[in-house]
């Protein structure tokens, strides 16, 4: 591990928190119900291009996102964003589900990307390595407790209002956080000093084994989370269950992350490490989403069930991830966490062209057998990491 420049404050980490759950509620409320909006403007099931477009754009701009970082700020970029989010929402709320709405929402999709990785930057710069597993643990912990809201709310929505009920309430809340956010992250501004090419953070990363091993390992989550995000829900209303019961199960499933994060965190920082933990959570998503594959119920129990315990092995694998990554660098390395938060749109590119293809030859639920083969797939990176001796 490097050594580098530390500053905690526990002050603005609880601000950021509480931001990053109402991010994580705003977020949420569209996130499950986001694929089914492109399948109704566009008449297709296979919606994998729409995503495809929206992160390959994502995609270029957070490679080059530090060189805004450097001219605005932190802080400035994620307001930014979120004011970009609120236009776009609001226009969606206006329209009915159209090839318009689906340019403007693909608007929405790249936006809240940028939003995320400038939260997650400011986040850094408040944080130490001694502590990382107990920050990123609780930060993770509070954000999905807004996540797991998200669904339930969501779907209801979308049952008794349609699309233009979620689109106005989310046009609500997030103007509240904008509010929020701009009254309290006031003088924590910072800048990006560095001039830095894309290729010289492309290089930095390939040079440092670790970096590049949590780097797939980050992948094969954002891998996971795309395709399960997208067309899991497609596959259920196909199944004949109505959005009331896709609602529940979703918030069933999402519990373990509200539950597992913040232990893991503090067993990562006192006890054992990420590398063993990291592990057995990629194991354990890779075989209960195979299981998926098997399932033939229309049960909400037993739906519940099997997606419970794929989110169980991505909660753990998401607050190790960022726990190891974050004990690599410092709130100065604005360059590695941007690149590092490529592996989202990354994911979403290729998941979008695997799934794309995959469909013109199989069924909808032939999709889990490929997000649990690329999930397993990290098993291998996870098992060459180089183990942290845990924090007192």
């Amino acid at each position: 591990m490097q050594k580098h420049k530390e500053f905690l404050d526990r002050k603005r980490i609880r601000i950021i928190n509480l931001v990053t759950m109402m991010m994580g509620f705003s977020q949420a409320i569209l996130a499950y119900v986001m694929s089914t909006y492109f399948k109704k403007a566009s008449g297709t099931e296979n919606v994998g291009p729409f995503y495809f477009i929206s992160y390959a754009i994502l995609l270029i701009l957070l490679l080059n996102l530090h060189k805004l970082v450097r001219i605005m700020g932190k802080i400035n970029v994620f307001i930014l964003s979120v004011f970009f989010n609120i236009i776009f929402i609001a226009l969606l709320a206006n329209i009915v589900p159209s090839y318009l709405g689906m340019f403007i929402l693909m608007l929405y999709v790249i936006s809240s990307g940028l939003e995320w990785v400038a939260m997650d930057a400011v986040l850094e710069s408040y944080s130490t390595d001694g502590e990382s597993g107990r920050i990123r643990g609780k930060h993770l912990m509070i954000l999905n407790i807004g996540f797991l809201l998200g669904p339930f709310i969501s779907t209801r929505l979308l049952e008794q209002f349609s699309f233009q009920g979620v689109f106005i309430f989310l046009l609500f809340f997030n103007s509240l956080m904008f509010i929020y956010t701009l009254i309290k992250l006031r003088g924590s501004n910072e800048k990006f000093e560095k001039e830095i090419r894309v290729r010289d953070v492309i290089r930095k990363v390939m040079k440092r084994k670790d970096l590049f091993h949590i780097y797939y390992i980050s992948f094969a989550l954002e891998f996971f989370y795309a395709l399960m995000v997208i067309y899991t829900p497609i596959y259920l209303l196909d199944r004949g269950l109505d959005w009331n019961q896709i609602g529940l199960i979703f918030t069933a499933m999402l519990i373990p992350f509200v539950i597992v994060q913040y232990p893991a965190g503090v067993l990562a920082d006192r006890k054992w490490g990420e590398k063993k933990m990291l592990a057995a959570a990629v194991f354990f998503m890779g075989i209960f989403t195979l299981l998926a594959f098997f399932i033939h119920s229309k049960s909400v129990l037993i739906w519940s069930l099997v997606l419970f315990g794929t989110r169980i092995g991505a909660a753990l694998i998401e607050v190790l991830r960022d726990s190891y990554f974050y004990r690599l660098i410092d709130g100065e390395d604005v360059d590695l966490i941007n690149f590092f938060r490529t592996s989202m749109p990354i994911a979403f590119i290729l998941g979008s062209v695997l799934s794309f293809l995959l469909l013109l030859f199989f069924p909808v639920k032939a999709v889990f057998i490929l997000v649990a083969a690329v999930s397993l797939s990290a098993l291998v990176p996870a098992l060459s990491l180089k183990d942290n001796r845990p924090r007192k």
